[in-house]
């Protein structure tokens, strides 16, 4: 390249900048103050939202990235109209975009709004025992797209937050206290009031059973087998598999021990001998 050349291509470059110079550094400038006006304003989001303690902080983090990422959307927007760029077009196609990514995106998106909904309304919280459109287990993870729930036998469970928020969601964590239900039978033969009685004595050992509600034991139906006696004791929430297992084990026990029998379904069959012709 020879001296004529290497001017021609300084003067092309001076103008270049002479054209554009101001605008690239207008934009550079937008761009870098949007950045910075972005995150503080992310942070600051952030920072109001958590000191309230009434939102959960998935759901803070998500509306401060929300805000973030929307000043950015309009810093874009701002830095290429520095070169011309109409604003009307960028929208367009922003909106043509974003119209092109929601339809490719939708049960994505989707569960996106369900996790917000569950994140506002919270019909659960980590740590309950949730019953979830046939699933059951101790919630672990409320996130924006899935919830992670635990069984008992801590088998992971991960649900589409779409497929939660369209089912009846059972909540055996929501409410303080819980009814423990048990049916006792008895022999047709035997005393109904002795067996209640037994019953009765059983549940006030209970130390775990609560006196408000008070507790109920009466006579539930005449089956094929045996009489069956129903009995209902309120108990705190934390306790109810524990007083349901004892009270099983303990009202067979003492109820054998005072005399009742406890049957078991049975048949009796009638051979008839026919004379033979």
């Amino acid at each position: 390249m020879d001296q004529e050349q290497v001017q021609e291509t300084l003067q092309k470059v001076y103008e270049v900048l002479a054209t554009y110079g101001i605008d690239v550094v207008g934009a550079l400038v937008i761009i870098v103050v949007g950045f910075m006006v972005a995150g503080w304003a992310r942070r600051a989001l952030e920072r109001t939202l958590g000191r309230s303690g009434k939102m959960d902080a998935t759901l803070v983090r998500f509306f401060g990235s929300l805000t973030r990422y929307a000043i950015i959307a309009f810093v874009i927007i701002a830095a290429l109209q520095q070169f011309g760029v109409e604003a009307t077009s960028l929208v367009a196609v922003f909106g043509a975009a974003g119209l092109a990514i929601g339809l490719a995106l939708q049960g994505t998106l989707s569960n996106v709004a369900a996790g917000v909904m569950l994140l506002m309304f919270r019909p659960f919280k980590i740590g309950d025992f949730v019953d979830i459109g046939g699933q059951a287990g101790t919630v672990k993870e409320v996130g924006l797209f899935t919830t992670k729930l635990a069984t008992g036998d801590n088998v992971k469970i991960i649900m589409p937050n779409g497929q939660i928020w369209g089912s009846a969601i059972k909540n055996f964590s929501a409410n303080p206290t819980r009814r423990v239900d048990l049916m006792m039978g008895i022999d047709y033969g035997d005393n109904i009031d002795t067996a209640m009685a037994t019953i009765n004595r059983v549940i006030g050992e209970e130390s775990r059973a609560l006196t408000d509600p008070e507790s109920v034991v009466a006579v539930a139906e005449l089956a094929d087998s045996s009489v069956n006696i129903v009995v209902r004791v309120w108990v705190n929430t934390a306790d109810y598999w524990g007083v349901r297992w004892d009270l099983t084990k303990k009202l067979k026990e003492q109820l054998e021990a005072d005399g009742i029998s406890i049957p078991f379904p049975q048949q009796t069959v009638h051979h008839v001998n026919q004379a033979a012709e």
